[in-house]
């Protein structure tokens, strides 16, 4: 059995810490916690594993200094997102992610947001802080047409619920293969023909460079201007300037957000003065545990490790997934 030496580039260590000494005792983590310090923490630890959570409130991710380092066999991902990594020699190093394990909390969000759209329930909260009664109408989702650009385990999990809504479903996928609960799967070049039959839509994909503004002004253009759109995959995979624009041209009827091309959103971006486009802070799948269950997923991947056995997860660059 492998035992190799760990580092965890977390500023919140606690549940792995845990989850590390009651499932692997024998280990005993080194733990770097500014990015700043990688580097010289990799020099000293010479760490083959790195378990990684993006920091907050912090620079630019170290993705060279991580990525050749010379003892870094393993970068497990704590989240499912990689495109911060850039790329990597996969004969070198094998990274692996947490992909699908939010996926259940982000379809709600999805929802959350989508019911709070149709039922105008910002609306209804600003009569209600005026103390006004003012008789309006709530829209059903039910028979209406949801489009999911990006049908992984997210965006199946999106698809699983509009089905028991009784909504029409969409997706976009790069290989269009027939997929549980989506009526009809689509591959990127059909976007813009797709576009302007949603209802709502709703972004799952991953960052990539095929994926880089993917819903751009062509797409706005062609969307119904009153359709919904939920952004809780990458900032960059929805055009912001373009967003702002249809936004102000009144191209679609408002926005959820939960990712941004800067993060934090500065206090100065225009996003936040729209009263139709609802602003949270990259936190659609931070339920209670999920640091914890990440933790979980990390260490049953580090048993396959040890005992040289495959592990699940593994992601490429050349795919981003």
């Amino acid at each position: 059995m492998r035992n190799p030496t760990i580092l965890l580039l977390t500023d919140r260590p606690d549940a792995v810490l845990e989850t590390v000494g009651e499932l692997h005792p024998d280990l005993r983590p080194h733990v770097c916690d500014t990015y700043a310090g990688l580097s010289e923490k990799l020099a000293d630890t010479k760490a083959e594993v790195v378990y990684s959570i993006l920091l907050s409130g912090q620079a630019k991710f170290p993705k060279d200094v991580l990525t050749q380092a010379q003892s870094v066999q393993w970068i497990s991902v704590g989240g499912s997102g990689i495109d911060h990594l850039g790329y990597w020699d996969p004969g070198k190093i094998m990274v692996t992610n947490s992909r699908s394990l939010g996926a259940g909390m982000m379809a709600e969000y999805a929802f959350g947001t989508i019911l709070s759209f149709s039922l105008r329930l910002r609306h209804l909260d600003r009569l209600q802080t005026a103390r006004q009664w003012s008789v309006g109408r709530v829209e059903p989702i039910e028979g209406k047409t949801i489009l999911i650009v990006g049908v992984g385990g997210t965006g199946r999990a999106v698809a699983a619920r509009a089905k028991a809504l009784r909504m029409r479903t969409l997706g976009i996928r790069a290989q269009p293969i027939p997929t549980a609960d989506v009526d009809e799967v689509h591959d990127p070049a059909s976007l813009c023909d797709l576009v302007g039959r949603a209802d709502y839509i709703v972004c799952c994909a991953p960052l990539l460079p095929t994926t880089r503004g993917l819903i751009g002004a062509d797409a706005f253009s062609a969307m119904k201007p009153s359709v919904f759109l939920v952004n809780m995959s990458r900032g960059g995979v929805v055009d912001e300037k373009a967003l702002v624009d249809a936004l102000d041209r009144g191209l679609i009827g408002g926005a959820a957000l939960d990712v941004f091309d800067v993060e934090p959103l500065p206090p100065d971006h225009v996003l936040w003065g729209y009263e139709n486009v609802v602003i949270t802070p990259h936190c659609a799948s931070a339920y209670p545990d999920w640091e914890r269950d990440s933790a979980r997923m990390f260490c049953d991947n580090l048993t396959r490790w040890r005992n040289g056995e495959a592990l699940v997860n593994v992601v490429y660059p050349d795919r981003g997934y």
